[in-house]
């Protein structure tokens, strides 16, 4: 790029558009440091594999859930799902306003949106989980935002885990944000979240994904496969009418419509957690109550606990430790 029509920049002036243009939250992230720093060496999905030229910095950003929203107990109300899809849109009008500032003042941009998966690593299995190209909340605590909780969920403190994250991408020449160290998610001490899980998908540092992927997204890819799988092994004619006209494709339906209940779905977890400055001032009163809670994820805990008091983490916190902080 030629400099010249390049404005001057700073990390407080790109970060304070964000906020102007609707960012709850955002931080810069160093692209090379994320580059040499995968979350999972096996399959990296590092900036530099999006683009070769404009991933210097990645600028994370987020906005909160709507706490009303949030009230509800009941993970499968689809006032949940609309909600959290309307977020996703004003947080893609974020990232979209930004990328086209950044471009005025002559840096490419592009963004990684938390819908986005790669059709290209599709491998005809609907029930794998389907990654992002960019770990969004690894990115987040790169950029100073926050840090992973035991489901590996970023926590920050402002909103605890109940934001939306996107990245922006630009290789604009500004000093990112230091990681923070300390971590703010207690673990098995507290394990709101493990008791909380519709799908019992939370370990030790850890999230079965397939398991969550149930419940995260009621109406997904998965989901609409195995309908349709249904529909067309059924051999009665009228049958299959009905099938075509019942309550799960009038869900199918509205979910392809809006993305509620594909791109969002249950966020129990996120829900009652206590970390955050807007827990115990608007939500507290109405999530403290588990009633998801049983005696056999009780004694799970109990489990966790002493193998952390004995000093075993368990077999993830290797290789995720650089983001949960210690």
């Amino acid at each position: 790029m030629v400099e010249i029509y390049r404005a001057p920049l700073t990390a407080e002036l790109v970060k304070q558009k964000a906020r102007d243009f609707g960012a709850d939250i955002v931080g810069i992230a160093d692209g090379a440091v994320m580059n040499e720093n995968p979350p999972d060496p096996d399959d990296p999905r590092r900036p530099s594999d999006i683009t070769d030229y404009d991933a210097d910095r990645v600028i994370v950003i987020g906005q909160r859930v709507s706490l009303g929203a949030t009230r509800i107990p009941a993970w499968s109300d689809r006032h949940k799902y609309v909600n959290d899809e309307l977020t996703i849109a004003g947080l893609e009008e974020v990232a979209l306003d930004l990328v086209r500032w950044l471009e005025q003042s002559g840096y490419p941009a592009l963004i990684v949106p938390p819908t986005h998966v790669d059709p290209w690593r599709y491998d005809g299995d609907p029930r794998l989980h389907q990654k992002l190209p960019l770990s969004l909340d690894h990115a987040a605590v790169e950029a100073g935002l926050g840090t992973l909780g035991l489901n590996l969920q970023l926590l920050t403190p402002e909103y605890g885990p109940r934001v939306i994250l996107t990245a922006v991408l630009s290789s604009i020449p500004v000093e990112p944000d230091a990681r923070m160290e300390k971590p703010l998610c207690l673990g098995p001490e507290c394990g709101r979240c493990l008791s909380a899980c519709p799908g019992d998908a939370i370990g030790h540092w850890s999230r079965d994904w397939p398991a969550c992927n149930e419940h995260r997204q009621p109406h997904g890819f998965r989901q609409v496969a195995e309908f349709l799988d249904e529909v067309i092994d059924e051999t009665d004619p009228e049958m299959q009418k009905r099938m075509l006209r019942n309550e799960k494709s009038f869900y199918i339906w509205a979910s392809i419509l809006r993305g509620a209940g594909a791109v969002t779905g249950c966020r129990r977890c996120q829900d009652v957690c206590p970390v955050g400055e807007d827990y115990e001032a608007m939500l507290r009163d109405a999530l403290d109550d588990i009633p998801e809670d049983t005696p056999s994820k009780r004694l799970r805990l109990d489990e966790l606990r002493s193998a952390e008091t004995a000093g075993d983490r368990g077999p993830a916190w290797p290789a995720q430790k650089r983001w949960i902080g210690s």
